[in-house]
């Protein structure tokens, strides 16, 4: 049977994700964020883009956030960095992280898979976005549901 939004996360899972994300963002100037919804009505990879949009992710200094967009009923999920991003890194950039996920999401380890590829996406962000002297969180590091 299918899980909702509500119950795809324990309170606590929602919490070591969030920590994660803090943790990723330490070294680096990106912004990751992690966004839920039931079901995705349109293709995934659009959807992604409007919700980049509707959390003003493109409102980083840099234009280096990152989205993480899973659609929990369908089994879907998708990565989506903003322009600052593509321009600096190779087409497979997002590989790494996105099987990352995948591989914890098909035993059922949803957590974890958020968590292994926070950090992995953190790691691989430092690279071409080290964090800066003053590297303010531009970004609610909380999970954002639809």
């Amino acid at each position: 049977m299918s899980q909702d939004v509500e119950a795809f996360l324990t309170t606590i899972e929602e919490q070591e994700i969030v920590e994660a994300i803090r943790i990723a963002e330490k070294n680096t100037s990106g912004e990751i964020r992690v966004h839920l919804e039931n079901t995705c009505n349109t293709p995934i990879e659009l959807r992604t883009l409007e919700v980049f949009s509707l959390l003003k992710m493109n409102n980083t200094k840099q234009r280096n956030g990152v989205l993480i967009y899973v659609a929990v009923m369908d089994h879907k999920f998708c990565i989506y960095g903003d322009l600052g991003i593509n321009k600096v890194v190779p087409n497979n950039f997002w590989d790494d992280t996105k099987n990352t996920i995948q591989n914890h999401f098909k035993k059922g380890h949803f957590k974890q898979g958020l968590v292994d590829g926070i950090l992995q996406a953190g790691q691989e962000l430092k690279v071409h976005f080290p964090s800066q002297s003053d590297n303010p969180n531009q970004l609610s590091n909380t999970i954002s549901k639809g």
